[in-house]
């Protein structure tokens, strides 16, 4: 005959088992989902600085062309002087 004492203490080990792995489980998700979040902010940031390099590059490349232009009409001015 079983003994319902042992029944009993299987069972709530097994109930306090399985509570503490899913415990275990939400607590991993959530610092996964706290270090995904942070990871997000921190590409984020780095996409900003990218696009702002990029523009940065253009406005550069842009201005480099008008003090071209400004050095070719100050030399044909020269020659005219």
């Amino acid at each position: 005959m079983l003994d319902w004492t042992a029944i009993v203490v299987a069972v709530v080990a097994m109930v306090g088992t399985g509570l503490g792995s899913i415990y275990g489980i939400k607590k991993s998700n959530n610092l996964i989902e706290y270090r995904m979040d942070k990871l997000e902010e921190k590409v984020d940031k780095h996409n900003n600085l990218v696009e702002k390099m990029h523009r940065a590059e253009i406005k550069l490349s842009l201005q480099a062309q008008e003090l071209e232009g400004i050095k070719c009409r100050l030399g044909n001015l020269a020659d005219n002087i």
